[in-house]
């Protein structure tokens, strides 16, 4: 244990994980400390996670942000799902949605009761049973007081940093401008201070790194090894560039299977960020930009930025008196948006923790385990869209569908085949809807149902499957469309 009481937070680096770190702890817990904040504007962020998933909700209501002050400065777009196209097959597409897909009971989902409705021929397609998902298809979206829909957002990354900062500078924190050129330790190996290109020496008694992929503290000082999962996630890069928009936003984000990855399209009220994620394997940087280029719509905006990157995360994320959130912790490419979800659970579970009387070792191992467990679930389910197809036309999806997986996806799959049966895991971000929706996306059908559907009359399946339609339906018919929505609820601010 570091008996030494917590009074000076450090933290190594803005964009979004910096700054919501820096709002959070400030507004949050910070009365008695001082918060510092270091950063270049000379060094760049990667700033290209613009979806969430709903989660984010939890610290904005902590936060007590108004939201539609928060969408006009954000030019922040409605999200409803994200639309996988070509996974499966070429030309199949389907939509992985938020919320519930019908009704379920307290023996099994509602799968099962769909699967006994398609052997029987009155089940419609699994999609029509999620409001969710065919509000997202026709183009609609409110703020309705029954039967609400459950949601996230598409926003512009630096312009939410901007807005967070503003927050946090109103809050107490102090913004430092400079390169960091030395870190000083204490005998121990506890990060002392850090040392700007001006001269200036910050000290501190915690330090929170999110200095993105160059992890300063925690790799360059610290030494912390990285778990690496590019064996089950081929793709190592990625081409972002922004174009201006050429038609009215859609309420969900698309992601385009491609021959060596797969592309994503995320629109906001003024324009809309593209990127093209791949595998160095089978393409070069320079085919991947023209590729992108190539399919985009409207004027690009800004010249494509090759990322580079390695998926996995360190072994141990806070070690010694460092914490590591966002990049410099762990990354998975954003194929599910829960970029700034880790960002966000890392930076409320170091609240909830907070060790303002001294670090201790068991709060520095629970941490640890949490932020673990939650990468390992996240990574199941992104390596499950790439081995679960049946597209064998490239190289690329012949590695990713002949793969081995870890065993922990593995029984998922198997037990979803087997028996139609999915189960949320402690610290899963990703309930049974989600899993079911993909899994049945990419064409893994279960070969049976729950028995106690069979409690059910064919009569009785066939009108309650009918209800929850209707239900569906009613909901959507509510809805104004979602350029309708934001023109009333969150108009963009000028640029």
């Amino acid at each position: 244990m570091t008996a030494q009481r917590i009074k000076k937070v450090v933290i190594v680096g803005g964009g979004t994980a910096g700054w919501m770190a820096a709002a959070s702890i400030s507004r949050l817990i910070g009365r008695d400390l001082d918060i510092t904040l270091v950063e270049s504007d000379e060094i760049g962020t990667v700033g290209v996670g613009e979806a969430t998933i709903p989660t984010f909700f939890a610290l904005h209501q902590l936060l007590k942000i108004n939201e539609a002050e928060f969408l006009s400065e954000v030019q922040g777009t409605i999200k409803l799902g994200i639309s996988f196209e070509s996974w499966k097959n070429k030309g199949e597409d389907y939509i992985h949605a938020f919320g519930y897909t019908g009704k379920s009971c307290w023996a099994a989902g509602f799968q099962h009761f769909w699967l006994k409705g398609k052997a029987l021929g009155f089940s419609e397609e699994y999609s029509h049973y999620s409001p969710e998902l065919m509000a997202a298809k026709a183009n609609k979206f409110g703020l309705l007081k029954q039967n609400s829909l459950n949601y996230a957002y598409h926003i512009d990354a630096s312009l939410y940093a901007k807005f967070l900062r503003r927050m946090a500078e109103e809050s107490g924190v102090i913004r430092k401008e400079g390169k960091i050129v030395k870190v000083d330790q204490a005998s121990d190996g506890d990060i002392q201070s850090v040392v700007l290109d001006s001269g200036l020496k910050i000290d501190g008694d915690l330090f929170i790194d999110c200095s993105g992929f160059s992890a300063l503290l925690i790799d360059k000082t610290l030494g912390v090894e990285y778990e690496d999962w590019s064996h089950w996630l081929p793709c190592d890069s990625a081409i972002a560039v922004q174009t201006a928009s050429v038609s009215s936003p859609i309420p969900y984000t698309r992601s385009i299977a491609r021959d060596c990855g797969w592309q994503w399209r995320i629109p906001l009220q003024s324009r809309v960020g593209n990127g093209l994620v791949f595998s160095s394997q089978y393409m070069s940087d320079d085919e991947a930009t023209q590729f992108l280029l190539n399919n985009v719509e409207g004027e690009t905006l800004t010249t494509p930025r090759v990322i580079k990157f390695r998926t996995g995360q360190r072994k141990t994320q806070w070690s010694k008196n460092c914490v590591a959130l966002g990049l410099a912790g762990g990354f998975l490419e954003p194929l599910e948006s829960t970029s700034i979800h880790l960002i966000q659970r890392g930076i409320i579970r170091l609240m909830q923790m907070f060790p303002l009387t001294g670090i201790t070792d068991a709060d520095r191992d629970e941490f640890n385990r949490q932020m673990s467990d939650e990468y390992n679930f996240i990574r199941d389910f992104i390596i499950m869209h790439y081995h679960v197809t049946e597209r064998s036309d490239t190289a690329f999806w012949r590695q990713c569908k002949t793969m081995d997986i870890p065993e922990s996806l593995d029984h998922r799959l198997r037990l979803f085949k087997q028996s139609g049966r999915v189960f949320q895991g402690e610290g899963d971000v990703f309930g049974e809807n989600s899993w079911t929706q993909v899994m049945l996306g990419q064409g893994l059908m279960p070969e049976q149902y729950h028995p106690i559907v069979d409690m059910m009359s064919d009569a009785e399946l066939e009108r309650f499957l009918k209800t929850n339609k209707a239900m569906v339906d009613q909901v959507v018919g509510q809805l104004p469309t979602h350029q309708q929505f934001l023109n009333q609820y969150c108009p963009a601010k000028p640029l």
